[in-house]
């Protein structure tokens, strides 16, 4: 273990035990430090892939692409792992590097307030704590989007949203909704249409559908994984995965590219043959570009919707009746279960948290029109309070660990001069977010992103919330803080 060099010693809190709050505990403690607290307002760790374990739960990403650099995993049982499988990963890389002794789960953090001595901070239970430094690792899709769907509360049958999911429930027999057209939806339907009496889809909004092959690794692949790590890196950082990752990246950022003419040949085949019924093609076609929203990754859907027991229902809701869903046509859709695949509030991050910074900054105001950080790790007037896939940072069909290392690695920088004694505390200066915002809103609308669709990428004024762009730009910027566009005190 490295002995760290720093004159001073500091107090960290992470908020949340998901994927990026182990990974900075894991960091820090590599690094020689002790004094670190990570406050989980669940009941486990896991994050999102605690939040979400509906039925038919994958990752979109190959599962070895999605492991931490230092902690690959040969025992990956699929090309893409299960959220379950995911979260019994992060599991056991947290006993592995000894981080649930830091863990204080069932706590909530209410408010942080910065102060001349730091951070105050307040937990759900009353009590206070401190630090000097404050990573917020609170994730994007852990604050479930609930529709105002008119007469909900008279549904006979069971209602939930799919990130409080039912554990143990049965579809064998039942008829089955799901509201929702993203990834979500896609592999419920999927999941429940095999063992349901059937499933109506409420889709009103087809998304494009990008094929992948999924299978199983044979325990001799496993083995081989084992006793030869370089064939999971061959997957990890190979040629096959990052061009992938390139080609939908520049397809992102320039729209009329061929990379995108290429992305959206695919699709166009994928659906015309996939879907023989030229009525329901039509209805599974997407009114705007591709990438336009998330890509839905899968296997299955298009074979799935086409079984006798799914019906695909692209026509408005009016209500919710004790018996079903009834659509604006006047069909009503008799149902036992009716899941919200609706998604989350993607622009809460800390929030509800009340975050207090220099001057009596409030986070909640500073975010009125729309969050944002400079290079989604820092906020002007909030010092020593960094975020790990915080606003404005790089989405879409990629690894967010990447992501979230590489983060890690620029706020390391940012924090040695304070660890070094020579200043206590740093912050983005409101010219150099003002800059960077003005630059990136100009290239945002640029995107795919902004081409003409909703998704949950969009601000209120109908400006992607991204990292506008090449994912080879991010990583330079992560590999070289420029400390000149920061407030050292």
């Amino acid at each position: 273990m490295e002995t760290p060099s720093a004159q001073r010693r500091l107090r960290y809190v992470i908020i949340g035990a998901g994927m990026a709050g182990l990974l900075a505990a894991i960091k820090l403690q590599e690094r020689g430090e002790a004094d670190i607290t990570i406050y989980e307002k669940g009941d486990s760790i896991g994050g999102t892939w605690r939040e979400n374990r509906y039925a038919g739960l994958t990752c979109d990403v190959p599962a070895h692409a999605y492991t931490y650099s230092f902690a690959p995993n040969p025992d990956w049982s699929r090309f893409f792992a299960s959220g379950a499988e995911i979260k019994r990963y992060f599991e056991a890389v947290a006993v592995r590097y000894n981080i649930t002794r830091f863990i204080h789960f069932n706590t909530e953090i209410m408010s942080c307030t910065h102060t001349t001595a730091g951070w105050e901070l307040t937990l759900n239970d009353g009590s206070h704590d401190r630090a000097d430094v404050v990573i917020a690792a609170t994730g994007v899709l852990h604050h479930p989007n609930i529709p105002a769907l008119e007469g909900i509360e008279e549904f006979a049958g069971e209602a939930f949203h799919s990130a409080r999911w039912k554990d143990g429930i049965s579809f064998s027999g039942r008829r089955a909704g799901i509201i929702g057209g993203g990834s979500t939806g896609v592999q419920l339907l999927c999941a429940l249409v095999e063992g349901a009496d059937h499933v109506v889809h409420f889709n009103r909004s087809p998304q494009w559908i990008m094929p992948v092959k999924d299978f199983a690794y044979s325990a001799e692949e496993r083995r081989m994984f084992r006793e030869n790590p370089q064939l999971i890196e061959a997957i990890r950082n190979g040629e096959e995965y990052w061009n992938g990752v390139m080609r939908f990246n520049k397809a992102i950022i320039e729209p009329d590219s061929p990379e995108m003419a290429e992305i959206e040949a695919i699709l166009l085949q994928n659906l015309e043959q996939s879907v023989t019924s030229p009525e329901l093609r039509e209805k599974l076609r997407p009114t705007y570009r591709a990438a336009c929203k998330r890509l839905i990754y899968s296997e299955r859907y298009y074979e799935s919707i086409q079984n006798p027991k799914a019906i695909l229902e692209t026509d408005a809701i009016a209500r919710i009746e004790p018996k079903g869903v009834r659509m604006k046509s006047g069909v009503l859709h008799e149902l036992d279960v009716l899941v919200l695949a609706t998604g989350f509030k993607a622009d809460r991050f800390v929030r509800p948290m009340t975050v207090l910074g220099q001057n009596g900054a409030d986070l909640n105001q500073v975010w009125a029109k729309r969050p944002t950080a400079y290079l989604a790790v820092s906020i002007p007037q909030f010092p020593n309070f960094f975020l790990l896939n915080g606003p404005t940072g790089p989405v879409g069909n990629f690894s967010l660990i990447d992501i979230a290392e590489r983060q890690w690695g620029y706020i390391e920088q940012l924090l040695e001069p304070i660890r070094a004694g020579r200043f206590s505390q740093v912050a983005p200066r409101p010219e150099t977010l003002a800059d960077y915002e003005e630059r990136r809103k100009v290239a945002a609308r640029k995107t795919v992103f902004a081409s003409g669709c909703t998704s949950w990428y969009l601000d209120d004024e109908g400006i992607p919330s991204t990292w506008p762009w090449s994912y080879s730009r991010f990583a330079e910027e992560m590999a070289h803080a420029r400390l000149e566009e920061y407030d050292y005190a």
